[in-house]
Protein backbone atom coordinates (compact mmCIF):
# COMPACT_ATOMS: atom_id res chain seq x y z
CA UNK A 1 0.00 0.00 0.00
CA UNK A 2 1.39 3.77 -1.16
CA UNK A 3 1.93 5.87 2.67
CA UNK A 4 2.27 9.12 2.97
CA UNK A 5 3.55 11.75 5.28
CA UNK A 6 4.91 11.64 8.61
CA UNK A 7 2.35 9.05 10.18
CA UNK A 8 2.10 7.14 6.89
CA UNK A 9 -1.30 7.43 6.41
CA UNK A 10 -2.87 5.31 3.05
CA UNK A 11 -3.20 8.19 0.28
CA UNK A 12 -5.66 7.89 -2.85
CA UNK A 13 -4.31 8.16 -6.06
CA UNK A 14 -6.06 9.64 -8.77
CA UNK A 15 -5.50 9.18 -12.90
CA UNK A 16 -6.11 10.76 -15.26
CA UNK A 17 -7.38 8.35 -18.06
CA UNK A 18 -10.26 8.22 -20.65
CA UNK A 19 -9.53 4.81 -22.27
CA UNK A 20 -11.45 2.33 -19.98
CA UNK A 21 -9.49 -0.78 -21.51
CA UNK A 22 -6.16 1.00 -20.15
CA UNK A 23 -8.34 2.19 -16.52
CA UNK A 24 -8.68 -1.86 -16.41
CA UNK A 25 -5.22 -2.79 -16.89
CA UNK A 26 -4.32 -0.14 -14.71
CA UNK A 27 -6.53 -1.47 -11.75
CA UNK A 28 -5.20 -4.84 -12.29
CA UNK A 29 -1.96 -3.90 -12.27
CA UNK A 30 -2.07 -2.20 -9.31
CA UNK A 31 -3.73 -5.35 -7.66
CA UNK A 32 -1.34 -7.56 -9.37
CA UNK A 33 1.58 -5.33 -7.38
CA UNK A 34 -0.73 -5.75 -4.26
CA UNK A 35 -0.90 -2.24 -3.86
CA UNK A 36 -4.16 -1.79 -2.52
CA UNK A 37 -4.79 2.20 -2.15
CA UNK A 38 -7.73 3.77 -3.42
CA UNK A 39 -8.01 4.26 -7.04
CA UNK A 40 -9.96 7.45 -8.40
CA UNK A 41 -10.48 8.06 -12.29
CA UNK A 42 -10.90 10.94 -14.05
CA UNK A 43 -11.12 11.31 -18.09
CA UNK A 44 -9.78 14.75 -18.77
CA UNK A 45 -8.10 17.93 -17.35
CA UNK A 46 -11.69 19.72 -16.75
CA UNK A 47 -12.81 16.65 -14.52
CA UNK A 48 -9.43 16.52 -12.63
CA UNK A 49 -9.92 20.14 -12.18
CA UNK A 50 -13.54 19.66 -11.27
CA UNK A 51 -12.30 16.80 -8.74
CA UNK A 52 -9.38 18.73 -7.43
CA UNK A 53 -11.42 21.67 -6.61
CA UNK A 54 -14.76 19.54 -5.15
CA UNK A 55 -16.91 21.31 -7.90
CA UNK A 56 -19.31 19.95 -10.41
CA UNK A 57 -20.32 16.18 -9.86
CA UNK A 58 -17.68 16.06 -6.98
CA UNK A 59 -19.13 19.02 -5.24
CA UNK A 60 -21.33 19.04 -2.09
CA UNK A 61 -21.05 15.20 -1.33
CA UNK A 62 -18.69 13.96 1.66
CA UNK A 63 -15.87 11.55 0.41
CA UNK A 64 -16.71 11.94 -3.49
CA UNK A 65 -13.71 13.19 -3.94
CA UNK A 66 -10.57 12.56 -0.98
CA UNK A 67 -7.56 14.70 -1.88
CA UNK A 68 -5.18 12.25 -3.67
CA UNK A 69 -1.24 12.12 -2.35
CA UNK A 70 -0.60 10.96 -6.02
CA UNK A 71 -1.77 12.07 -9.66
CA UNK A 72 -0.98 9.72 -12.65
CA UNK A 73 -1.85 11.47 -15.72
CA UNK A 74 -1.75 9.61 -19.59
CA UNK A 75 -0.46 11.97 -21.90
CA UNK A 76 -1.45 10.33 -24.82
CA UNK A 77 -5.55 9.89 -24.07
CA UNK A 78 -6.44 12.13 -21.31
CA UNK A 79 -5.29 15.57 -23.49
CA UNK A 80 -8.46 17.33 -23.38
CA UNK A 81 -7.60 20.31 -21.21
CA UNK A 82 -4.95 18.27 -19.68
CA UNK A 83 -2.08 21.25 -20.13
CA UNK A 84 -4.40 24.18 -18.94
CA UNK A 85 -5.00 21.57 -15.80
CA UNK A 86 -1.68 20.79 -15.12
CA UNK A 87 -0.18 24.49 -15.24
CA UNK A 88 -2.86 25.60 -13.11
CA UNK A 89 -1.73 22.85 -10.49
CA UNK A 90 1.57 24.49 -10.08
CA UNK A 91 1.29 28.30 -10.24
CA UNK A 92 0.23 29.58 -6.74
CA UNK A 93 -2.09 26.46 -6.18
CA UNK A 94 -3.13 25.32 -2.96
CA UNK A 95 -2.49 21.73 -4.85
CA UNK A 96 0.86 22.23 -5.92
CA UNK A 97 2.53 19.70 -2.92
CA UNK A 98 0.70 16.60 -5.12
CA UNK A 99 3.28 14.86 -7.36
CA UNK A 100 2.09 14.55 -10.78
CA UNK A 101 3.02 12.00 -12.89
CA UNK A 102 2.80 11.70 -16.37
CA UNK A 103 2.41 8.14 -18.14
CA UNK A 104 2.90 8.34 -22.12
CA UNK A 105 3.90 5.96 -25.20
CA UNK A 106 4.76 8.13 -27.47
CA UNK A 107 7.47 10.99 -28.25
CA UNK A 108 4.68 13.68 -28.23
CA UNK A 109 3.47 12.71 -24.68
CA UNK A 110 7.58 12.47 -23.67
CA UNK A 111 8.36 15.97 -25.10
CA UNK A 112 4.75 17.55 -23.11
CA UNK A 113 6.51 15.90 -20.01
CA UNK A 114 9.48 17.32 -20.84
CA UNK A 115 8.34 20.92 -20.35
CA UNK A 116 8.93 22.67 -16.90
CA UNK A 117 5.39 24.86 -17.52
CA UNK A 118 3.34 21.88 -17.59
CA UNK A 119 3.55 20.84 -13.75
CA UNK A 120 4.78 16.89 -14.19
CA UNK A 121 7.31 15.94 -11.29
CA UNK A 122 8.34 13.44 -13.82
CA UNK A 123 7.10 10.84 -16.56
CA UNK A 124 7.02 7.25 -17.34
CA UNK A 125 7.26 5.53 -20.47
CA UNK A 126 4.80 3.01 -20.69
CA UNK A 127 5.73 -0.53 -21.22
CA UNK A 128 4.47 -2.71 -23.61
CA UNK A 129 4.48 -5.81 -21.64
CA UNK A 130 2.10 -6.62 -18.20
CA UNK A 131 5.00 -8.00 -16.45
CA UNK A 132 6.84 -4.94 -17.46
CA UNK A 133 4.14 -2.48 -16.41
CA UNK A 134 3.96 -3.93 -12.75
CA UNK A 135 7.20 -3.64 -12.44
CA UNK A 136 7.24 0.27 -13.07
CA UNK A 137 4.06 0.29 -10.76
CA UNK A 138 6.30 -1.17 -7.90
CA UNK A 139 9.50 1.13 -8.84
CA UNK A 140 6.98 4.86 -8.71
CA UNK A 141 5.21 3.10 -5.01
CA UNK A 142 9.13 2.62 -3.66
CA UNK A 143 10.13 6.04 -5.47
CA UNK A 144 7.38 8.49 -4.61
CA UNK A 145 5.83 6.95 -1.48
CA UNK A 146 8.18 5.15 0.43
CA UNK A 147 11.65 6.63 -0.09
CA UNK A 148 10.38 10.16 -1.43
CA UNK A 149 10.31 12.84 1.70
CA UNK A 150 8.63 16.04 0.72
CA UNK A 151 8.78 18.97 2.49
CA UNK A 152 5.96 19.88 4.95
CA UNK A 153 3.21 22.71 3.18
CA UNK A 154 3.94 25.93 4.83
CA UNK A 155 0.84 26.96 6.51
Amino acid sequence: MMLHGKHKLPITILICNNSEDERLVTRQTFEDSRIANELRFVDDGKQLLDYLYQRGVFAGETGAAPRPGLILIDLDTSMDGSPQALRQLGHGSTLFDIPVVGLTASALGEGLARRPWLGVSSFITKPVTFPRLIEAINTLDRYWLQIVERPPIPA
